[in-house]
């Protein structure tokens, strides 16, 4: 018999889902049938899995040693873990916010990549928040997902309960998401888009469409125009929905595609830009979010803003390309376009068509 002790990683876990990441190669049926036989236990006592763990639980596993060791999995050492200097914008003992550069995955998408989950896994290594035995039943993860080629702040959950949190607090949509992007042409008025997406998952392509139509998903986009260029203009952009490519093809869907982007962008625009500073990513970055009040794991991130600088390249062509934000505006460089936008633009607002 083995008895494991559930550590301040496990708390809040379903015990299901606790024996699932410990002996992560046993099949579902072969745990849930331990747990009716009651050869894995919790507390001493017979479990059917959806139990809420909590700090100091044991948990009993009748079984022999052989069968335990072949159901788990080998994770290596830290050192299979990739290193590399996260620009870290908030952090506590419970959550990360990370600003994520142009051409990093956040989540593997095979099974060979590295994500900005190899690189927060092995960030915690090495700093001594969590070890190879703790990570066999919980992971820290990221809770919301960047394009590769989009930049800008994705936050991550360090405990089972603040990934938890943070995740519904995402899917709920209290959490205020902002972006600024460089798209083609001169965006005069503010705007309010909505529409509804499908996905071509094979092209992994989104097209919108103004009528729903089975299996498409519900989009609305809101945008302020900031500043402008030379038949470019700077915007900050809300993302109410979530949804893939989502800011992507509904600027496009009006004519004002971001600069950069290959799948929904104009090639020529593209060209000259990539021609002039080596662009071969979409100007779009995720810069700022907006907290409600929280307690509990997510305590300290209650009512904060936090922003994400731009990327260099970025900051560049906003410069070369003379596009300079007005006085009442803040500076773009500390990822703070200003307040004003929060007077106009907001989460729960009333709809004001894009003319």
């Amino acid at each position: 018999m083995r008895e494991l002790l559930v550590g301040a990683e496990g708390a809040g876990q379903r015990l299901d889902k606790y024996l699932q990441k410990y002996m992560a190669l046993a099949p579902g049926s072969f745990l849930y049938k331990m747990l009716r036989k009651k050869n894995i236990t919790c507390n001493r006592k017979k479990c059917d899995g959806r139990e809420r763990l909590s700090e100091g639980d044991t948990i009993q596993l009748f079984l022999s040693e052989e069968t335990i060791e072949n159901f788990r999995r080998k994770t290596g050492g830290e050192d299979a873990f990739p290193v590399t200097e996260l620009s870290v914008l908030y952090e506590d003992s419970q959550v990360l916010l990370i600003n994520k550069p142009v051409g990093m995955l956040s989540q593997k998408a095979q099974p060979s990549d590295v994500s900005l989950v190899e690189y927060l896994l092995g960030y915690l290594l090495r700093k001594g928040e969590l070890t190879m035995e703790a990570m066999r039943s919980f992971r820290p993860s990221v809770c919301n997902r960047l394009d590769r080629n989009t930049s800008g702040m994705v936050t991550a959950g360090k405990t089972p309960q603040a990934l938890r949190e943070l995740s519904a607090l995402l899917k709920e949509r209290r959490v205020g998401k902002f972006y600024v992007c460089l798209v083609k042409g001169r965006v005069e008025t503010e705007g309010r888009l909505w529409g509804w997406l499908t996905k071509d998952e094979k092209d992994n392509q989104v097209q919108i469409l103004k009528k729903p139509v089975p299996g498409a998903d519900e989009i609305r986009t809101a945008f302020v125009p900031v500043a402008y260029g030379k038949g470019t203009t700077l915007l900050e952009v809300e993302l109410i929905t979530g949804r893939t490519h989502q800011i992507r093809a509904h600027l496009s869907s009006i004519g004002h595609p971001v600069i950069g982007d290959t799948k929904y962008g104009d090639p020529v625009v593209n060209r000259r830009f990539r021609d002039l500073y080596g662009l071969r990513s979409q100007l779009l970055h995720s810069y700022r979010m907006e907290f409600p009040k929280l307690s509990g794991a997510l305590a300290g991130l209650s009512e904060r803003i936090v922003c994400a600088p731009l990327p260099e390249l970025f900051q560049r062509i906003l410069v070369d390309e003379a596009i300079t934000l007005p006085d009442d505006k803040g500076g773009f460089s500390h990822g703070n376009l200003g307040n004003k936008r929060a007077q106009r633009v907001h989460p729960g607002g009333s709809d004001q068509s894009y003319k």
